[in-house]
């Protein structure tokens, strides 16, 4: 009979002085249920007045919890959220968690200065000074273009005072050059009037004389025109306009003999055909020697230009 009855029992003492004697099972997050010696479970009252087998842990004294966690351990973790740990405990358990940040070797930091000092002290820096040093006599170059001003005074200057020099030209107006004005026709003087041819002796005088045989003149060379930057914009839209005849293949007799002479930054070239055209720059056909080469002239390097015939000078 005592190996049949129950094999384990504990008293309980519940904070409504109520007490319990049996065995805790069927522990849950709401709580626990008791087995009685006797046989059944064990029922407590809730607050609402209703009845129920599962007894709350909170109604279990703080001994009982700790009893309950310590015997069971799949009843610990529904237990432990409702044990009180002393201030004492939480001290040490809290200075247990407490991470030790160790220092680690870090690098010294250079001593404060300029930004120039600093690309001074480096090869890094004086390479990159370097660079920009000959991105800006490069672009007193592209100024010098821009402005019609000498190349060799403008990337002098910006050697000497960088970064400034090109600035002060690029401020400054575009320098025209003025064509030589046009020379005019001078009014042909009225040919001299044929003398009467003599009548000779014996014949009746009639009105029929024979005129003198003149050679014929040699055809007149137009005059050039000349178009400098400053009093026409280089374009697309300019060549198309003033010189559409130079763009086809085969060109009409009025504009057979007629070349254009383009003065720009790189020389002086002689163009007999525009062969391609963009918004930026243009490829014109020019002789040399036996053959013809095509070459390409940005709009913005291009001084001047000149309509001639291929006789004149």
């Amino acid at each position: 009979m005592l190996l049949a009855g129950p094999t384990r029992a504990d008293t309980f003492q519940l904070n409504d002085g109520q007490i319990l004697v049996g065995e805790a099972v069927s522990p849950d997050e709401r709580g626990v249920r008791i087995r009685l010696a006797e046989g059944g479970y064990a029922e407590v009252k809730l607050p609402d007045g209703s009845a129920t087998q599962t007894v709350p842990w909170t109604k279990f004294s703080q001994a009982d919890l700790k009893k309950i966690a310590a015997t069971n351990p799949k009843t610990a973790a529904f237990v432990e959220p409702f044990i009180e740990v002393p201030p004492d405990e939480k001290a040490k358990e809290k200075k247990k968690r407490e991470i030790t940040v160790k220092p680690v070797p870090r690098l010294e930091r250079p001593p404060a200065g300029s930004l120039l000092g600093a690309l001074f002290s480096s090869s890094v820096g004086l390479a990159i000074l370097f660079i920009l040093y000959l991105a800006n006599i490069y672009a007193g170059y592209e100024v010098a273009i821009i402005r019609a001003q000498p190349a060799a005074l403008v990337c002098g200057l910006a050697a000497v005072v960088p970064i400034i020099g090109p600035v002060i030209f690029l401020c400054l107006p575009t320098r025209v050059k003025f064509a030589e004005a046009e020379t005019t026709w001078a009014s042909a003087e009225p040919p001299a009037a044929a003398a009467p041819a003599e009548q000779v002796p014996g014949q009746p005088a009639t009105g029929l004389a024979l005129a003198a045989h003149d050679e014929p003149e040699a055809p007149a060379i137009p005059l050039a025109k000349t178009f400098a930057r400053g009093e026409f914009t280089f374009n697309r839209r300019f060549f198309e306009t003033k010189f559409p005849g130079f763009f086809g293949i085969i060109r009409r007799d009025t504009e057979r003999d007629l070349m254009l002479s383009i003065k720009s930054a790189r020389g002086l070239h002689v163009a007999q055909r525009i062969s391609r055209i963009a918004a930026n720059e243009m490829h014109i056909q020019v002789q040399k020697g036996l053959a013809s080469e095509e070459i390409i002239v940005p709009f913005v390097e291009i001084e001047e230009i000149q309509l001639k015939h291929k006789s004149a000078p």
